[in-house]
């Protein structure tokens, strides 16, 4: 079996207020592959993109890229490394320098990797522009001179202009209205088909995740609770929360919702003083006094995947509706 781009293996991440963000999880990413982690806010799913990118430091595990461990590399070694990963950030202005004209922020890449002369480097720094949909002009302009989308689009440039094998996606798509965001995501599924990028794409919106996945990683409290091919985990999900996010997701055909009683119940738990067992037990209509008392391990699931619940068999039979995809770009 070829080796994964990337594994992660039973990674952690805890942070100085003792908040574990990131808890014991394992994921792999195939070359080619589009992997979506999905979770509420807090769940953790940003703070693996990142652990992802080393840009956090794992507390324990182990991360692989394309078969080496680069978990304890430094700041020197990864730097020839990080050429074949990069990120696009989710807010599309915070991320880029204000004071850096398009043309200096896409240079800047290229010359901190030691990559062609000056006039080569312009030349790729031209083609990366148009090929993400911007003119030549855009090149002497700052930031603030843009809209949203265009400033995504200079953002998916800057993290493509060294040709990486993988991308990780943090919520790029989330900050924008929903015509620019159909036209993004074209963008990023078209570039994915021309050069065989992996995406960890890092999202809230099942609607997006269903378009654009190959697999699905739900979080829930820094744990992965489900992952499954996205095509089982839409039509089946066998964890009650999945059942949660896709119940959440607004339907323009009232028939097609599914039941009211599907939704979480409650606030999020503080993850400074998760549950007990199942951390979502509380929130949870088929709890019992085992969820409670245990945690589920992650085990197959019903049709494809992994899942960590007790009751996942019960769960995954009842019938579920699909998600109305989102609003695209011809």
């Amino acid at each position: 079996m070829t080796a994964p781009l990337l594994e992660l293996q039973d990674v952690a991440v805890t942070y100085g207020n003792g908040v574990r963000a990131v808890d014991g999880v394992s994921l792999r990413l195939a070359r080619g592959e589009t992997l979506a982690v999905v979770g509420e806010s807090g769940c953790g799913k940003s703070s693996l993109g990142k652990l992802a990118m080393r840009l956090v430091d794992p507390g324990a595990g182990r991360i692989l890229f394309d078969g080496r461990d680069i978990t304890g590399l430094g700041r020197a070694a990864l730097r020839p490394l990080r050429r074949r990963f990069q990120m696009i950030f989710q807010d599309p202005f915070a991320s880029l320098n204000p004071r850096m004209t398009v043309r200096t922020t896409l240079e800047t890449q290229l010359a901190a990797q030691g990559i062609g002369t000056r006039g080569e480097r312009a030349v790729k720094v031209a083609a990366a522009a148009a090929r993400v949909g911007l003119d030549a002009a855009a090149l002497e302009r700052y930031p603030h001179e843009f809209s949203g989308g265009q400033r995504q689009r200079i953002g998916i440039a800057r993290a493509l202009i060294l040709e990486p094998e993988l991308v990780v996606c943090d919520e790029p798509v989330s900050a924008l209205d929903v015509s620019i965001r159909a036209q993004i995501l074209n963008l990023l599924m078209d570039l994915q088909a021309e050069r065989g990028l992996a995406y960890l794409f890092i999202s809230h919106d099942m609607g997006v995740v269903e378009h654009i996945a190959d697999r699905v990683a739900v979080m829930y409290l820094g744990r992965l609770v489900e992952e499954a091919p996205a095509a089982r985990l839409f039509a089946a999900p066998a964890h009650p929360y999945t059942r949660a996010l896709l119940a959440a997701v607004p339907q323009p055909d009232p028939r097609r919702r599914l039941a009211v009683e599907e939704l979480a119940s409650g606030d999020v738990p503080s993850p400074l003083a998760p549950p007990p067992g199942c951390h979502y037990h509380p929130r949870c209509r088929f709890a019992t006094a085992l969820c409670a008392a245990s945690r589920p391990a992650l085990a197959p699931a019903p049709g494809g995947g992994i899942v960590a619940c007790h009751h996942a068999d019960a769960i995954a039979a009842i019938p579920s509706h699909p998600v109305a995809p989102p609003v695209h770009a011809g």
